[in-house]
Formats: structure tokens, C-alpha cells, sequence
């Protein structure tokens, strides 16, 4: 069992940064991939990073590579978003997930931990 709980979110404007944080509690948390999934308003939820178990690799959304970066401190237990040159088509509800597959999967159904999401807004 895994129990991930977000924070960072807030209103920024474009352009702008902010740097989501998942903390995360349970003793099987360093043999589950971590990764970031987003909801926008009226969308379904998305796929936007993951991470492996070990940090050594990490896989983006084409539309926001070169501007997010995922992270892990496993004796920390926190996984980290660096969003950086903010857009407004970025305002969503970002959540923690942790799956026991594959870091770079983008299916829903396939990431097994859910922590309860964070408010990213994001003003032109």
C-alpha cells in the first residue's frame, strides 16, 4: 500500500514556474515507477510524466518536454514536478501516481496509487 499526498499547486502567470512535490508513505514505495497526471477542465485525465524506480529514467508528454522535469528523492520518499515556462493550456488539477509497471505507460489503468490532486492555474 502507497498513500501519496501533493502540494505546490497555485496560481502563477505564463511564463512563470512552480514546483509540485508528492510525498509518499507506505514500506513498498522505491519498487513503484512515480508520475504526474494532470486534468484540465472538460478533459480527461493525461498523462504529463513518469519516473522509474531508481530515477535513472524519465519520460514526458511531448507538449511539455523541455519545460517540466520529474524527480524522485527516494530517502525522502518525494517525487517532484519542476514546471517551468507555465502556459495557461497548463491550468489542471496535477496528481501523484505510482504504478508497479512501467514508468513511461500512459494508461490510467495501469497506475495503481492516486494521491488526491493539487490546483495548478495558470494566467495569461
Amino acid at each position: 500500500q502507497v498513500s501519496l499526498v501533493e502540494s505546490g499547486g497555485g496560481l502563477v502567470q505564463a511564463g512563470g514556474s512552480l514546483n509540485l512535490s508528492c510525498a509518499a508513505s507506505g514500506r513498498t514505495y522505491t519498487r513503484y515507477a512515480m508520475g504526474w497526471f494532470r486534468r484540465a477542465p472538460g478533459k480527461e485525465r493525461e498523462f504529463v510524466a513518469g519516473i522509474s524506480w531508481s530515477g535513472g529514467n524519465t519520460h514526458y508528454r511531448e507538449s511539455v518536454k523541455g519545460r517540466f522535469t520529474i524527480s524522485r528523492d527516494n530517502g525522502k520518499s518525494t517525487v517532484y514536478l519542476q514546471m517551468d515556462s507555465l502556459k495557461p493550456e497548463d491550468t489542471a488539477v496535477y496528481y501523484c501516481a505510482a504504478t508497479a509497471g512501467q514508468y513511461f505507460d500512459s494508461r490510467r489503468e495501469r497506475w495503481t496509487y492516486w494521491g488526491q490532486g493539487t490546483q495548478v492555474t495558470v494566467s495569461s
